[in-house]
């Protein structure tokens, strides 16, 4: 009984180490060509928005807006594939269960 709880406790502070560094990951995803770059943690948090003076037509922002939304759509995905390699393994370690409110 003694060694299971040690390996939950170990479990336990393998997710927070992996938490933590998700958090402190940023990723980036782009659209246009690298027209536009936006740059989110781990955790799919923004943290900024480059967008190249080319991608800016003040008489079709719907482009640009567009191009905004897929650059972020782009790096959440990066972010989730980063989520996956650091969470997966702790999930498989758990019975495959997953983990609530996260993608696998």
């Amino acid at each position: 009984m003694q060694q299971l709880l040690q390996q939950a406790q170990k479990m336990q502070q393998d997710l927070a180490d992996a938490q933590a560094q998700l958090a402190d990951a940023r990723v980036e995803g782009s659209a246009g060509g690298g027209l536009v770059k936006a740059t989110v943690s781990g955790s799919g948090e923004l943290f900024g928005l480059v967008i190249d003076p080319k991608a800016v037509d003040p008489d079709d922002t719907e482009t640009l807006a567009d191009l905004i939304l897929a650059a972020v759509r782009d790096a959440n995905s990066a972010a989730q594939s980063l989520q996956q390699t650091k969470l997966g393994p702790l999930a498989q370690g758990l019975g495959g269960g997953g983990f609530p409110g996260l993608p696998f």
